[in-house]
């Protein structure tokens, strides 16, 4: 290949990648602003700079996403699967999002067993998580609920909230369409499911491979946002 034919996609990863620096420079000097309006009592302010936080860490968020669907379909990401404390990840998960979570008012409950571990590459599962959580967090009233638990053989990750739940359209069969089209009035394009989905199946264990499902139900009837890890 000519030294000056660079491949599409790899000229947009490194775009991406410059982009997803400089925004982590504005998240991060947000964020230093906001502590300074904290301190002096402004919370107008601090309100209204949260929700700028939200998209911002939302928007550096889907960057990362993109980045990541880049390395799996180029077969370069260093899948790392080990074992690891399922309370602990989730925990951290929780912690990374705490300021988006309480700018809104939303509480966060969770339910795993402390001693249940699981073999999993902890970065992509992190990942999920986060993608879930901000998903709930557009979607709930008040409250969001994460249950872990070994069920069939398999890791069961379960993010609920208290929302309107899933349209029908959404719930035609009992997986998500990666695939599916971009919904301009929602301002939707599919990436988190395609990432989430992309990043399940790359856990591969007896046979069997990880899944994303959606569905309504759970802990109060909202949408409930599940990952099958085997």
């Amino acid at each position: 290949m000519p030294q000056d034919e660079i491949s599409f996609t790899d000229f947009i990863a490194s775009s991406i990648h410059d982009m997803k620096n400089s925004l982590m420079m504005q998240v991060h000097a947000l964020e230093s602003v906001a502590a300074q309006c904290r301190e002096k009592g402004d919370q107008e302010t601090v309100q209204k700079l949260g929700s700028v936080l939200y998209e911002a860490s939302r928007m550096n968020s889907n960057l990362i996403q993109l980045l990541g669907i880049y390395k799996f379909d180029k077969a370069i990401y260093p899948l790392d699967v080990v074992e690891h404390c399922v309370a602990e990840v989730i925990a951290e998960a929780v912690m990374a999002n705490t300021g988006n979570l309480n700018y809104k008012g939303l509480k966060v409950t969770t339910e795993c067993d402390p001693d249940l571990y699981w073999y999993f590459d902890r970065d992509l599962v992190s990942g999920m998580l986060l993608n879930a959580l901000n998903n709930a967090y557009n979607y709930t009233k008040s409250r969001i609920h994460i249950v872990a638990k070994q069920a069939d053989g398999m890791l069961e990750l379960r993010v609920e909230d208290d929302g309107q739940g899933y349209p029908a359209s959404m719930l035609a069969d009992n997986s998500v369409k990666s695939n599916q089209g971009i919904r301009f009035s929602k301002g939707s394009t599919g990436l988190g499911f395609h990432f989430v989905s992309s990043a399940a199946k790359m856990h591969k264990n007896g046979g069997k491979c990880g899944s994303l499902a959606i569905e309504n139900g759970g802990r109060w009837g909202g949408g409930c946002f599940v990952v099958r890890l085997p």
